[in-house]
């Protein structure tokens, strides 16, 4: 049995939801190595695993490794392999 799906719609004066889904689209999995993070440079959210440290003005950030163009690529080439 499912549950029925809930339309979230917001109100008239724009600040509050009527009715919304539980949850966030990312939800961490059952290993902390399967939680996702944002690139500090694209901001691009992507596997823990596929992202590297650096540091920026003193701190260390998380980045794509090996860089943000490079990891883009990979991602179209894995959703065109994927989908023929």
């Amino acid at each position: 049995m499912s549950k029925p799906a809930s339309k979230t719609k917001i109100l008239q004066d724009g600040l509050h939801y009527q009715s919304k889904v539980s949850g966030s689209p990312f939800r961490a999995a059952a290993s902390f190595g399967a939680a996702t993070m944002s690139c500090f440079l694209c901001g691009t959210h992507r596997p823990r695993a596929s992202l590297t440290t650096r540091k920026f003005i003193g701190k260390s950030q998380a980045v794509c490794a090996p860089s943000c163009q490079v990891a883009k690529e990979l991602a179209a080439a894995a959703v065109a392999s994927a989908s023929a």
